[in-house]
């Protein structure tokens, strides 16, 4: 069975060319869905697997405690893995057939107020290469709203100055170009004149635009430790992911009148559906200030 697996990874590296995030995903997912048919379901040939047998692990990740995106994650992952194996003439047929994919809840996303953003970015010191490094990063961020994994794999070129874009590659290997403001470019232009020489090693030679204490490129991991260390420099109470400045730049961009268009391209949204969340983040937030200020609310 965990050939089969195997073989649907490689499909999915090779031939979709999806994200390596993607890929760990599927693998994880399905993985796990296969532990619980050999352990509790005692099938051990993909084509015994019925519908009952998959109902019964949806069942048993309810029980774990899982939400419904995870359990919606999944039943994609086991659906694109019984497909396959049908193509594949694995299998005879596909048990995966005509099980309804939960309604994920709609959580809303959450945003810094412009305070809170400004709070942020100032935390970083100018003083030396990791601050220098660590302004350009956010400015970047919140200037583009690109996802953390765009951010660390910028290298040098990507960043066009003179023209004021960026080029980053984003899900499914999607290229797009996103505009920077003049603050962020100076951020960037700083840390490149200024920093990146010092954090170069000599034997890590590399074109990334972030490096890190090894002079090699920065990784999730450790932007996440130094956003964590500059909240709370800045004091920010509220929890805080790599995502928020992403969620902070789109909720921001809408307030202030662009339109969703825009927006959803700027994101790199396949579906503008998954950026219309941000207009119920900022009608939650015309309702506060509304109910906060106005003498009668």
């Amino acid at each position: 069975m965990k050939d089969a697996i195997r073989d649907f990874i490689h499909f999915l590296t090779v031939e979709k060319g999806l994200a390596k995030n993607t890929i760990v995903s599927y693998q994880r997912d399905l993985n796990s869905y296969m532990n619980y048919l050999l352990a509790v379901e005692g099938v051990k040939d993909w084509n015994d697997v019925r519908r009952p047998n998959i109902m019964h692990f949806l069942g048993h990740l309810r029980q774990e405690g899982k939400s419904s995106r995870t359990l919606a994650r999944h039943i994609a992952s086991i659906r694109s893995f019984h497909q396959f194996l049908l193509r594949e003439k694995t299998t005879e047929q596909d048990p995966s057939i005509h099980i309804e994919t939960p309604q994920p809840e709609r959580t809303l996303p959450k945003v810094l107020s412009m305070e809170e953003v400004e709070a942020l970015l100032d935390a970083p010191k100018s003083s030396d290469a990791f601050g220098l490094r660590d302004r350009a990063m956010l400015e970047l961020l919140y200037a583009t709203g690109m996802r953390v994994s765009e951010l660390i794999n910028l290298d040098i070129s990507d960043v066009h100055a003179n023209m004021g874009f960026v080029r980053c590659v984003g899900k499914g290997n999607k290229e797009r170009i996103i505009p920077i403001g003049k603050t962020a470019l100076h951020a960037v232009e700083d840390y490149l004149q200024k920093g990146r020489g010092k954090l170069v090693s000599k034997k890590n030679r590399t074109d990334s635009l972030f490096l890190n204490h090894h002079g090699g490129r920065l990784t999730r991991q450790g932007f996440w430790k130094i956003l964590k260390r500059l909240a709370q420099e800045a004091n920010i109470q509220k929890e805080l992911t790599p995502h928020t400045l992403r969620h902070s730049f789109a909720t921001h961009l809408l307030m202030n009148g662009a339109d969703l268009r825009s927006v959803q391209e700027m994101l790199g949204h396949a579906d503008i559906s998954t950026t219309q969340i941000y207009t119920h983040v900022t009608n939650v937030r015309l309702k506060d200030v509304y109910s906060k200020f106005h003498p009668r609310a």
